[in-house]
């Protein structure tokens, strides 16, 4: 098995922590119960010296195993690190000749079946999935440690030297028999770790979520240019292959695309689905893997993880088809140019979004952003009922902001470096007309707006509310 990048280094942390605590009185306690000594004056420095040399070891192992382990995503180097200290601090040539005690046959028993197994498991896995140098790396070293293990048996099976006083004699039983059953377990925790856990692919630094374009399977539906699509037809419920079942791009299913989700005490809601503003991409959520995808006629970039369906947000694109929001519970904006991504905790709704910044509004504040997330300018965001709301634009220098005051259809300019209000403005139009909707900024440098009734387009100076007609 693999293991996300993140929870292995942590693991890997908490492993060389755990090996570096100093040895307690209760697990000194801990071992005369289960072996039945009596710690006296004369053997109690003999059984500290024991536990402080196993410790010792085991955290010069795990400074090796563990930047090892990390570096190449394979959790069985912790666990060798962990063990190894057990299985190959008594080996000794040559071993006496002995039997091994009564209370670890039970121990010698689990070893063996936990080397059984890893030679069946991984000689399979090597059978079907081939020979691989970290695999071969595990086979090298689980065949060491079922060479060391015996050895280090018999050695621990030798009876303490005769001139040596009770205490200590009975310490030194308690020590070896103690070994010999973490022995066991130890050489069956690293040959079974040896051969079921599978090295994983090196954690790719400093890069974002979303993946590199990959060329399309047979059944994923292409396009260049999305000159029209259509929302599935069918019931939620009907499981046949039909084409009414999928998205319809240019006519055609687009079976990547998943067609419903469902949300917790709700019906069944159509699954998101969104077109470019140039016709040249789409966001939806991936029917197999259930990530938000970018989609186009390159290939296909993962904007999530895997979500459930309570979990899927809303997408959007801005600025054209170069950015594109995914907003739920906050909002996440990925450059579609350069793959980079911020998220922005809170915010409801983007507004308006360009290479000098991003305008959102949370459930009380309206922000104008960089686009590393950072505060430029905060107001309050009003609400007023059943009024028209409010529309916000950013000057694409990101010098000014033009809030357009739906209530009493007044036109006001901020200055997003100071949050000073510069002017407020309210356009006459010609005859009944009034303002509808602001278009942002011309490519000749006024700010345009649009009469309600007519449509017809104005150019606006924002410090007087003068009007003129742009010419065509």
């Amino acid at each position: 098995m693999t293991i996300p990048p993140l929870i292995f280094w942590v693991a890997a942390v908490v492993t060389v922590l755990a090996a570096a605590v100093p040895v307690t009185g209760e697990r000194l306690t801990r071992f005369a119960t289960l072996t039945d000594l009596s710690v006296t004056a004369a053997n109690a420095r003999q059984v500290i010296d024991h536990f402080a040399g196993l410790r010792r070891w085991r955290l010069i192992a795990l400074t090796v195993a563990a930047p090892l382990a990390c570096f190449t995503d394979d959790p069985f180097y912790l666990v060798l690190g962990w063990c190894a200290v057990s299985v190959f601090r008594d080996v000794r040539l040559p071993a006496p000749v002995s039997h091994a005690h009564d209370d670890a046959r039970i121990y010698r028993g689990a070893w063996l079946l936990g080397l059984g197994g890893a030679v069946v498991a991984g000689g399979y896995l090597l059978t079907d999935q081939g020979v691989t140098p970290a695999r071969l790396a595990h086979a090298v070293i689980v065949i060491a440690v079922a060479a060391a293990v015996p050895l280090a048996v018999r050695n621990l099976a030798a009876r303490p030297a005769p001139e040596a006083s009770d205490d200590t004699t009975r310490a030194e039983l308690a020590i070896r028999r103690w070994s010999a059953r973490t022995l066991y377990l130890s050489g069956t925790a690293i040959v079974l770790s040896g051969a079921l856990l599978t090295p994983g692919q090196p954690p790719q630094r400093g890069l974002p979520e979303y993946s590199m374009p990959t060329s399309f399977p047979e059944h994923r539906a292409v396009f260049t240019t999305v000159k029209k699509y259509k929302e599935p037809t069918c019931p939620w419920f009907d499981q046949m292959d039909d084409p009414c079942r999928s998205w319809l791009v240019n006519g055609e299913p687009f079976p990547q695309a998943a067609p419903y989700i469902i949300r917790k005490g709700g019906a069944p809601q159509r699954a998101p689905f969104v077109r470019s503003p140039d016709k040249k991409a789409v966001v939806y959520l991936d029917k197999r893997d259930r990530r938000m995808v970018y989609q186009d006629s390159e290939g296909v970039h993962h904007l999530t993880g895997r979500l459930a369906d309570t979990e899927v947000p809303a997408p959007a694109f801005a600025g054209q088809n170069r950015y594109v929001s995914l907003v739920r519970d906050g909002t996440q904006i990925t450059d579609t140019t350069t793959w980079t991504t911020v998220s922005i905790p809170g915010a409801r709704q983007v507004h308006d979004l360009n290479k000098s910044g991003i305008v959102v509004t949370t459930a009380s504040r309206v922000l104008v952003l960089d686009h590393r997330g950072k505060t430029r300018m905060s107001l309050p965001l009003r609400k007023i009922k059943d009024a028209p709301e409010d529309t916000y634009h950013l000057r694409p220098d990101g010098r000014r902001l033009v809030v357009i005051r739906g209530h009493e259809m007044r036109v006001e300019t901020f200055d997003p470096e100071t949050g000073r209000r510069v002017s407020g403005v309210v356009p006459v139009f010609p005859g009944d007309d009034f303002l509808g909707l602001g278009l942002g900024w011309s490519k000749q440098g006024p700010f345009l707006v649009r009469g309600s009734m007519s449509e017809h387009v104005y150019y606006l100076d924002l410090a007087t509310g003068k009007l003129w007609r742009r010419k065509r």
